[in-house]
């Protein structure tokens, strides 16, 4: 979401005339986006902005902004008096671009104008409107695009409903509409976002659900591959799941977070739900869909997580076998439920012993997983060149390697895997070579 919300800003820039600088020391500008979603990630944003203000004394003139999470949809006075050298701070989930833009001219009528952009930036976000991807990233396979800002389900651990707002689905014109400007510059892929994408359109009365959108973008000619995350158990419809079954385009790739596996941990995270509840809708989602690779969160340590309630997660963990698992240790944000109302109380040598054994289980699951592709063949969108290989995803959206001398990029080719670790495949290109070795090869999408 972060990706997608500073591309904006980036395309609105290159289109007054800047361009990208892969060196803060030659710019005229520096834009910080940031994140709060982890304690790691607020103090890499403050530590590179204590950097900048070194930057700002050499260079008076140096434009400082700083967008995202940090600043949070009710701004952030504290760190405005923090660090009084940056010029403009920017909400997530706006186009901060025309605040940006008002300030680079410099003209008496700044201020009033900053004050306009304000008040039409959150409408703008959501209006139709061409996306061109920034000179740097000119020749992307893949892209965001965000459907829901914000989040009105607040669970107890959860910083974002304070710094993103409430939960807004954008209209399915608006989003199609970027989704068909992206594919004209060459993106093969999208990855439709929300912080819980399955709830997209229910702050519209009457509206359409994310299985409606789903069809809508799946029409979108000239497009390979559709994506959408993160998904909440509670939400994901069968409508939602026959979209995946039905659409040809739309990967059998689903991100729904568990976070923990005792009843009480969920429970007192505000998640809504049961471990039996959990597991009955893993089972509901590979009847559905029978190739879907499922990934999801853990949380350990979570404020009261007892050494039994930590093995009801393993075992959710054993029952469900993720194809990928984002693991985290528990540390407090401050501002939500949990840091207010619940003590810190498991050690971090705990937090730490537990994740490292989650780590291991789910590094064999995924090994025995990723194996069981071995001999099969499997559809690739091919994404980069990487330390001499080519690199792509498959369907269920696991990492393939292979070789070949031929200009793939962006092109959907069928590999058959050879080889498999716990985090990537690799294996051989099921083409006859040809003569025509630097020409780019159209292979239609293989069904599983």
């Amino acid at each position: 979401m972060n990706y997608a919300d500073a591309r904006q800003v980036a395309t609105a820039l290159e289109k007054q005339g800047f361009r990208a600088t892969s060196r803060s020391d030659d710019a005229d500008v520096v834009i910080l986006q940031t994140c709060t979603v982890r304690q790691q990630s607020e103090d890499k944003a403050y530590n590179k902005l204590r950097a900048l203000w070194g930057q700002k004394k050499q260079n008076p003139d140096l434009t400082i902004a700083v967008m995202g999470c940090v600043v949070g949809v009710r701004g952030n006075a504290a760190l405005e008096q923090e660090f009084p050298y940056v010029d403009v701070f920017m909400e997530p989930a706006t186009d901060g671009a025309p605040l940006l833009a008002h300030l680079l001219q410099d003209d008496d009528q700044a201020i009033e104008a900053q004050e306009t952009a304000w008040r039409h930036a959150v409408q703008d976000a959501f209006e139709p409107q061409d996306v061109i991807l920034p000179v740097h990233e000119a020749g992307s396979i893949t892209a965001p695009v965000a459907i829901v800002y914000g989040c009105s389900h607040a669970c107890t651990f959860c910083i974002i409903p304070q710094k993103r707002g409430i939960e807004r689905s954008r209209p399915i014109g608006a989003i199609v509409a970027e989704v068909r400007s992206l594919v004209a510059q060459g993106v093969k892929e999208v990855t439709l976002l929300g912080q819980i994408v399955d709830r997209y359109g229910y702050d519209v009365a009457d509206g359409p659900d994310l299985a409606d959108l789903l069809r809508q973008v799946n029409d979108v000619a000239g497009l390979e591959r559709v994506r959408f995350l993160t998904s909440h158990p509670n939400y994901m419809s069968d409508r939602i799941l026959e979209a995946v079954r039905d659409l040809p385009k739309v990967m059998p790739h689903i991100e729904i977070p568990v976070q923990a596996g005792d009843d009480d941990v969920l429970r007192n995270m505000k998640r809504g739900y049961t471990q039996a509840e959990f597991i009955r809708l893993t089972e509901r989602i590979r009847a559905i869909v029978p190739d879907a690779a499922i990934n999801g969160d853990v949380i350990v340590g979570f404020p009261g997580e007892t050494d039994a309630q930590f093995e009801e997660t393993v075992a959710v963990l054993q029952a469900v076998r993720h194809s990928k698992v984002h693991l985290a240790r528990y540390s407090p944000r401050p501002g939500t439920v949990s840091e207010r109302r619940m003590d810190d109380d498991v050690p971090d040598a705990v937090k730490r012993a537990r994740f490292q054994r989650l780590e291991a289980l789910q590094r064999q699951i995924q090994l025995e997983d990723n194996q069981a592709f071995i001999g099969r063949n499997t559809s690739v969108l091919v994404e980069e060149r990487y330390k001499g290989r080519w690199r792509g995803r498959n369907p269920q959206n696991k990492l393939v390697f292979f070789d070949d001398d031929r200009d793939l990029k962006g092109t959907v080719v069928d590999v058959k895997i050879v080889h498999a670790g716990p985090y990537s495949m690799s294996g051989v290109l099921d083409l006859p070579k040809t003569d025509t070795a630097t020409e780019p090869v159209s292979i239609p999408l293989a069904v599983l």
